[in-house]
């Protein structure tokens, strides 16, 4: 605690990069204000101009060591459009076959690593116990061995299919750069169906510790956790969840479609709005507006990853994960769901549809083609989009005539999802901190508001707009500023 009228979390834990909230209260100790606060610059975008086109997809699978193979892929579709080529049947199911093996690996990954200790664990358990260790000793050394294993079986479905099981170096324009082998295909088909299996345990358990324990439910369900905003994914031709290809489709605040649309039009449907205080842009609806900082249906504010694409699809395309949807949406009240700690339940109920697209994808015949790339054509400008584990990811280059990166945008999941996560973590602040004797179990549970999204703040941080923006306040002990520099303007 820096002074009586302002709280401070550094740093911000269990999640990818660097960050910070900062609590403004008021004179009566109740929450005024709550930023939250990424100050690391990574720049991607700049210091992509230059660089040779094929190389892209490797170079920005370094933005993350977690969203590697999302990178990877939505810059390798960025230079399919670009080259004006579509990669084969087999190139495609090869590219699906490691972006589900990545989906599963990244999903186990937050639910038991970094977001689920809040509640397999508990909330407000010391600090020291919330953590996978702590998971571990709740739900027993057996199925915290089933956790790490299956953790490794998407990884290696990435390293089997791609080359390595972080940054994987398989996209090309137009295709893979490698046919997969029925011994490797065998391999990976064992994996997914025991990855549907573990799931299923792991949806079990997660119904009989959170949904089975009133407690936990009610604080699901509460005003703390809930935003009312747009949500955003990827769906199918019948409007049913796809995590690789397919339309952008926007749902509004009541579950009706808002919009629909191509990649490529992704600049006449969202707007970046830069401000001085993060390197993290906010992105907008454009037909809506930007209204500051606030959701609702007449505010341009939305978001993404696991509860935005449920809410935005009409379903998910594979049996066992279609049942959990239904009984998620039966279980919470019905289409849309605005709660947002419904993050993990909705993120487990995707697992489970990666795990049987493996063992579906391991089974297509089609898998085993050696015709894996198409020729290319002149280079252009090109956008790319994918789902990554934690939201819509969009890549866009202008590619010369020397085959050189003139101009790249990334808008990356967690900028997507910038403005309602702050506003998220605002809302549970107001709703929990009351009076100057704040306990850390309290600030743990404003944490949750934002860990629910997953962020990645490496992958997020992007805007350079005339250099770096430094901005110093100095206190005296009442907590009142009484020095303030800054080298920017509003």
């Amino acid at each position: 605690m820096h002074h009586p009228n302002k709280l401070t979390i550094d740093p911000i834990t269990r999640l990818e990069g660097h960050g910070k909230i900062e609590i403004f209260l008021d004179e009566k100790g109740d929450v005024e204000n709550a930023y939250l606060i990424v100050p690391e610059l990574r720049g991607f975008e700049k210091f992509s101009q230059g660089r040779q086109a094929i190389s892209m997809p490797e170079i920005t699978s370094r933005i993350c060591g977690v969203c590697s193979p999302a990178h990877h892929l939505a810059s390798t579709k960025a230079l399919d459009n670009a080259f004006k080529v579509q990669p084969t049947s087999t190139a495609k199911k090869i590219r699906q076959l490691m972006y589900n093996g990545y989906m599963a690996y990244d999903h186990i990954l937050h639910f038991f690593y970094l977001g689920g200790p809040d509640f397999v664990v508990g909330p407000t358990e010391d600090k020291s116990k919330r953590n996978i260790l702590g998971v571990i000793e709740k739900v027993g050394e057996d199925f915290a061995m089933e956790v790490i294993k299956h953790r490794a079986y998407g990884q290696k479905i990435i390293e089997i299919t791609s080359g390595k099981p972080i940054s994987p170096v398989c996209g090309i324009p137009g295709g893979v750069n490698k046919p997969l082998t029925s011994d490797e295909v065998a391999i990976i088909n064992k994996m997914g169906k025991s990855t549907v299996d573990f799931t299923q345990k792991s949806l079990a358990l997660f119904e009989d510790l959170i949904l089975g324990n009133k407690q936990y439910l009610d604080l699901v369900l509460s005003e703390a956790y809930r935003l009312e905003c747009y949500d955003m994914g990827l769906v199918d031709d019948e409007n049913k969840l796809n995590f690789y290809d397919g339309l952008i489709r926007v749902t509004d605040p009541e579950g009706k479609e808002a919009l629909k649309f191509p990649a490529q039009d992704y600049l006449d449907h969202i707007a970046e709005k830069v401000v001085p205080w993060s390197y993290v842009k906010i992105p907008y609806l454009k037909k809506i507006g930007w209204k500051g900082f606030r959701a609702g249906k007449d505010s341009g504010v939305y978001r993404v990853g696991p509860l935005a694409r449920l809410n935005a699809s009409n379903g998910i395309p594979t049996p066992l994960a279609q049942k959990e949807y239904e009984k998620f949406y039966k279980t919470l009240g019905g289409r849309p769901v605005h709660n947002t700690l419904a993050f993990h339940w909705a993120r487990l109920i995707e697992l489970l549809n990666a795990a049987e697209m493996v063992v579906q994808l391991s089974e297509d015949p089609e898998i085993l083609g050696t015709d894996i790339r198409n020729p290319i054509g002149q280079p252009g400008e090109g956008v790319g989009v994918i789902e990554a584990a934690r939201g819509t990811l969009f890549h866009h280059y202008k590619v010369d005539d020397n085959r050189l990166i003139e101009k790249a945008n990334m808008i990356v999941a967690t900028t997507n999802n910038k403005m309602s996560l702050s506003l998220s973590i605002r809302n549970a602040a107001k709703a929990l901190i009351h009076g100057s004797n704040v306990e850390e179990g309290s600030l743990n549970m404003v944490e949750m508001a934002f860990r629910a999204y997953d962020p990645c703040f490496a992958c997020a941080s992007h805007a350079i707009d005339g250099g770096i923006a430094v901005e110093i306040n100095v206190y005296n002990k009442k907590g009142s500023r009484i020095h303030h520099r800054r080298n920017f303007h509003n």
